[in-house]
């Protein structure tokens, strides 16, 4: 059983994402990603703590990245995604895809309220359509 470590802010509970250590000799905090062991003299902090970070006036902050952190989704990203959830709303042929042959099967048209199924989302017809 792993436990989790928590964020060393006092009152945070959240988890641990990132760690905190300081090279008094040059001024520097230093803040990357969450070290494999518990470190004395380092801090563990949450997202929020860690995004939220500032130093001492003169001092510097370094952010080191392990490039295995979640980047914030681009507008190609988003743009994508609106894609795909529009190719997966196209009407296609459903009752090809659900199996129904020539006795009748499955088909794409649900109950006779003018429901239909298009993978797992249901599509509401208003009744004056």
């Amino acid at each position: 059983m792993s436990l989790v470590r928590r964020c060393s802010r006092t009152a945070c509970g959240r988890p641990a994402v990132a760690t905190l250590t300081y090279v008094y000799a040059d001024s520097t905090a230093v803040l990357g990603p969450l070290a494999t062991y518990a470190e004395p003299h380092c801090y563990d902090l949450c997202a929020e703590h860690s995004e939220r970070l500032t130093a001492p006036r003169g001092w510097d902050v370094v952010r080191l990245s392990d490039g295995s952190a979640p980047s914030r989704p681009s507008g190609d990203d988003l743009e994508a995604l609106a894609n795909a959830v529009r190719e997966a709303a196209r009407p296609h042929d459903r009752a090809a895809e659900a199996g129904a042959g020539p006795g009748g099967g499955p088909t794409a048209k649900g109950p006779a309220n003018g429901q239909s199924r298009r993978g797992h989302l249901r599509v509401l017809r208003s009744p004056d359509s």
